[in-house]
């Protein structure tokens, strides 16, 4: 049964979905934009079923005790930390790490400068930073895929236009959750200071990103890793994609669907079977 529990990191409290006996092994789980910890629910079930502890949190920003102002707080430094800092106080020095959009590119981060605390490595939707931030700069293609994050520069009108006709923007966006799943995030990006918070995510890494064009923002990973892309994804084009196979040192599975970017909500069965696979492949029982 899971349950929510709130993780205290510093001054920040992290509200944490769990599921499964903390003695198993811990998988952790990072969500995106314009989302939360309850995307993961069912896979968390399912995992549990086959020996493993899964942990959810809602990151900086969707956590209503870890929201601080200021996009300086949300540099992918930070929320990599995060992510450690909450493994450490589950008492787990080791984990495999699952992410999806926003929480994909936080784990590449985490598990390029971690590498000692990875089992396994699943990235959804968004590759290599590297390799995507070079592709938002020289990738027409990708250019065009990213102009809302130019767009989400700016302040205020970003939160104005989301907000518009009651969030209908999102609404789209989540065409394929469940209403439930809906209530859950409308629940956290109905307040101001949380929706701000979540778009710092954008406002205080854009210049790092770019700067992979001329300059090495991220390196090689040396982690077991399964990637995940959706073809017709409409935020992230092949040229990112393909980009990012080189960085990849240690055993690597690459999984591309006739999908878009929503992958949990629409090709859940692949995923579940994928990623699956993936954890009984790296787990420390074998």
């Amino acid at each position: 049964m899971q349950q929510t529990i709130q993780v205290k990191v510093g001054k920040l409290i992290f509200d944490c979905r769990t599921e499964g006996n903390k003695e198993d092994e811990l998988v952790m789980f990072l969500h995106g934009f314009p989302e939360s910890s309850y995307m993961w629910r069912k896979l968390m079930s399912h995992l549990v079923e086959k020996g493993f502890y899964c942990v959810a949190p809602n990151l900086r920003g969707f956590s209503k005790g870890a929201s601080p102002k200021g996009k300086k707080h949300y540099s992918l430094d930070k929320l990599s930390k995060d992510v450690l800092d909450i493994s450490k106080s589950l008492g787990k020095s080791k984990f495999h790490l699952v992410g999806h959009d926003w929480g994909a590119a936080i784990g590449w981060k985490v598990v390029h400068d971690h590498r000692d605390a990875i089992l396994s490595w699943t990235g959804i939707s968004v590759p290599h930073l590297q390799a995507f931030g070079k592709a938002i700069v020289v990738d027409e293609q990708q250019r065009k895929m990213s102009q809302y994050i130019k767009n989400f520069q700016w302040p205020y009108l970003p939160e104005r236009g989301i907000r518009k006709n009651d969030f209908k923007a999102f609404k789209r966006l989540w065409k394929h959750s469940e209403p439930d799943e809906v209530e859950a995030y409308l629940k956290i990006f109905s307040v101001p200071k949380q929706l701000t918070a979540a778009l710092n995510y954008y406002r205080g890494n854009y210049k790092l990103l770019k700067k992979a064009a001329e300059n090495q923002i991220l390196g090689d990973i040396h982690v077991p890793t399964l990637f995940i892309w959706g073809k017709k994804d409409v935020a992230i084009g092949s040229y990112a994609v393909e980009e990012g196979h080189q960085y990849m040192k240690d055993d690597y599975q690459y999984l591309e669907l006739d999908a878009g970017h929503w992958l949990i909500q629409t090709n859940y069965q692949d995923l579940q079977q994928a990623i699956s696979v993936h954890l009984d492949r790296n787990s420390l029982g074998n």
